[in-house]
Formats: structure tokens, sequence, C-alpha cells
């Protein structure tokens, strides 16, 4: 039975969105290439999408079981992933360029999930996406994407399979964010010792 919904307009930045059940961002040390989403720690979500610098329509349900699956040929097909709930209330949050940035509307009511009756505290995400122009690039796409929660025991995620250029992009990815940040820190010596009266 769904419990709550909520719908809000996503302002995305350069790298899609983060979604979970933690406040503590950071950079994904991989992304997902050839999926929609993948995970960036246990309890958050990395979510890549067609728009880049555009306006995303995102809608949230939580469900507390497995809903049906979404029919009709206007979504792309359904990934699943497993996330630990570490904080009760969703989270989201764009991957700017070189930042992170909280984007749950201030309007719009934290959503809450209930907690699995097995104690686990993990939840099941159905992630569904469409795109009006399914081309890359920036701007308006007319893109929308359907979350769907529920309590759940962690299970095996659910993603198409990947090319080998998609097995490259990632490869290529985490390289990159392995390679250790540059110091570019300065040491100055103090050479003012002062000024004496009468000099």
């Amino acid at each position: 039975m769904l419990v709550r919904a909520s719908s809000f307009t996503v302002d995305l930045g350069k790298g899609g969105y983060l979604i979970g059940f933690t406040d503590d961002y950071e950079y994904p040390k991989e992304l997902p290439f050839g999926w929609r989403c993948g995970p960036a720690t246990d309890a958050g979500a990395v979510v890549l999408t067609t728009t880049d610098t555009g306006p995303l329509q995102l809608t949230v349900k939580v469900h507390d079981a497995p809903p049906a699956p979404e029919t009709g040929g206007e979504w792309e097909p359904a990934e699943k992933i497993s996330l630990q709930v570490d904080l009760p209330a969703l989270y989201v949050a764009t991957l700017e360029q070189g930042d992170i940035m909280d984007a749950w509307p201030d309007d719009e009511p934290l959503l809450e999930v209930p907690f699995s009756s097995d104690g686990s505290d993990w939840v099941r995400m159905r992630l569904y996406c469409h795109a009006d122009d399914p081309e890359p690039g920036t701007g308006d796409h007319g893109e929308r994407n359907l979350v769907q929660l529920w309590p759940a025991p962690q299970t095996l995620p659910v993603h198409p399979d990947i090319t080998e250029a998609d097995r490259q992009a990632r490869a290529a990815y985490a390289a990159d964010m392995a390679m250790p940040v540059e110091d570019y820190s300065t040491t100055y010596t103090d050479t003012y010792y002062g000024v004496q009266d009468g000099r």
C-alpha cells in the first residue's frame, strides 16, 4: 500500500543526483555508466540522468510492501537496488561542478520510510526513468524519474547488461577519483620584524 508520495522539480547540475538515507554526501568513487543508478554508499545511490544542467521531475513513492510494477511503454526498464537506512528520512542532492547541493525543497516535508519487520533496516529502491528527448545534453529534456521505496531485506541489484565502452568509462572515472589531489598550499616565511620607535 502507498504510504506517502512526493513530487517536485530538481534543477540538475552536471552529474545527476544522489538519493538515499544519509546526508553525508561525497562524490562517488565509481559511477555506474551503462546503468541509471548504482550505489554511492550502502545508504545512498547515484542516479545518472539524460539531462545535463536542466530540470528533472522527480516523484518518490513510499510503500509498506512491494508495489506492482509500472506498466506501459513510457518508462525505460526499471532498475532495483537495496539501500540501508542510516537516517529515517530520504535525502536528495545534486552533483554540481565540484560541489554537492541539497535538492530537497524547503517547502516539501521529508519522506520517512517504515523500517523492515525483520529489523534489517534496509529498503528496496526501484527506479523508472523517461526523457522526451533521449539524447544526452544540456537544458530541458522533459525528463522524469519515479522512485519507489519499500522495506525489504538487502538483495542483489537488478540492472541491464553493460557494454565494453561502459566498462572502460567506469575504469577511467575510478582511476581519476583514485588520483591524489594536488597540494596547492604554500608556506610563507615571516620576514617582518616590526618597526622600532625612532627609526
